[in-house]
């Protein structure tokens, strides 16, 4: 045997059993400390809504139906709030645009659903408003002139007042918690370059009047302009506990909403659908790969025996990849992976058609192992390629119009159909090499167990 295919075979074995080492339910994760370098993480399977159960929250924009939405705000609004819904500490959420005016959030494995819409609800539209030399107190509701239209007559009732909004949100670039002189806690702001200019110009031309600071329409802080700031660096304060100003923080930093946004609807999905779904693929897919790996034993004998231990080697393999990428399963996903595993014995199948017509013609097992794969290459490849294209388009299909399952599925079949290529090109090429190596004559003169 070459030396080359000892150090592919010790390089296979490695690797399997790294695969079955992640792939195994209970593993520990992986706990590492070298020097000044801490390794902590768990490693286990993700799994989607339709499988772990949640939350799905149809966000809309409230705004009028005749008020059009400028297309870049919604995906600047989609954004902020999947990092919001991120800093909820949720495991892989899915959160999508639906048509012009919607936002599909999804939220598997929730454990305080009211929280999370709550969370949601509170879409953290921050304005800076003018309110001239009126002082309003915190908790004031106000009406402002922010994306409403005043030559509407229906739009507000002429006994409301209407203020006017001199910053928004999407000025902010940053916002922490501080403490002031006397320990109290304090919101410390920063304005992007635009911002920094209007609160200049405003602040120089408006010393001695209020400035209130609002949050979804309601008045956090009223301060008085006591002279300009011209670096758009400021503070808020108000009568809050550190919990309420780490809460408000982390409103604006990912909520600072070009366009608000109201929950529509809410639906809760339990686990018992889940869990049977699980049931079921994992006895669908032992059933389908047992039937497999007979078939191949019968029908190949033993390159089929070889081809059902590079099987086992890819599902590990690729197993082990969904759990320390981490990818989401989903009932689709599965079907991805499960289609995959056709895929790879396809992939054999060539191989070993190629090789048989070979012997058939008279030539060596060592020559029909080699001219069976070169053959059966470009076959595999451009099967293979085409199905990566398919995957590519249902993943932007699944991204447009927001089918997040369809991606689940163009996810694990993609990943399944690279890693089968690996397994039926390296995997199986090596073992059929190491078993000429090591039983080649008996093989050439029992061709029965070559299947020919």
């Amino acid at each position: 045997m070459r030396q080359r295919d000892i150090r592919l075979l010790v390089l296979i074995a490695i690797v399997t059993v790294l695969a079955a080492w992640v792939s195994w339910p209970n593993n520990p994760g992986i706990r590492l400390r070298l020097g000044g370098l801490t390794i902590d993480r768990d490693i286990e399977t993700h799994l989607g809504l339709d499988l772990r159960g949640g939350m799905r929250v149809l966000l809309e924009a409230d705004l009028p139906a005749q008020h059009e939405i400028d297309p870049e705000s919604m995906r600047a609004a989609r954004n902020i709030v999947e990092s919001r819904v991120n800093a909820l500490g949720v495991t892989e959420p899915v959160v999508q645009s639906v048509g012009t005016r919607r936002i599909l959030v999804e939220l598997p494995g929730i454990e305080d659903p009211e929280a999370a819409v709550a969370t949601l609800k509170e879409t953290g539209l921050m304005e800076w408003v003018d309110t001239g030399g009126e002082f309003l107190p915190p908790g004031t509701v106000i009406q402002t002139d922010y994306l409403i239209d005043l030559t509407d007559t229906d739009a507000v009732t002429p006994t409301e007042p209407i203020y006017h909004t001199v910053l928004t949100g999407a000025h902010l670039r940053t916002a922490r918690v501080e403490f002031d002189q006397s320990g109290l806690p304090v919101i410390a702001f920063e304005l992007n370059a635009e911002g920094a200019d209007i609160f200049s110009q405003h602040t120089a031309n408006n010393v001695g009047q209020f400035l209130s600071i609002v949050l979804d329409k309601v008045i956090i802080s009223s301060p008085r302009i006591s002279t300009a700031i011209p670096d758009g660096r400021g503070q808020i304060t108000g009568q809050f506990s550190v919990d309420e100003a780490r809460s408000i923080v982390l409103q604006l930093r990912y909520g600072a909403l070009p366009i608000p946004l109201q929950v529509i609807d809410t639906q809760a999905i339990g686990p018992t659908l889940g869990e049977e779904s699980i049931d079921r693929s994992v006895r669908a897919g032992i059933v389908g790969l047992a039937a497999i790996l007979i078939f191949m034993l019968i029908y190949y004998r033993v390159p089929g025996l070889l081809a059902d231990i590079a099987l086992i080697i890819y599902a590990l393999i690729t197993l082990a990849i969904l759990k320390l990428v981490p990818v989401t399963l989903t009932l689709p996903g599965i079907a991805g992976f499960l289609l995959s595993v056709g895929v790879a014995v396809d992939a054999n199948i060539l191989i070993f058609e190629r090789m048989r017509e070979e012997l058939r013609q008279g030539n060596s097992l060592q020559r029909s192992i080699e001219t069976g794969f070169q053959r059966a290459w470009t076959s595999i490849f451009d099967s293979n390629v085409s199905t990566w294209i398919i995957c590519a388009i249902l993943w932007v299909f699944g991204n447009t119009f927001g089918a997040s399952m369809v991606k689940g599925f163009a996810i694990t079949l993609a990943l399944g159909v690279f890693v089968s290529m690996f397994t039926a090109v390296v995997v199986t090429r090596t073992f059929l090499r190491a078993a000429f190596a090591l039983g080649g004559e008996k093989l050439d003169e029992k061709r029965w167990l070559l299947a020919v």
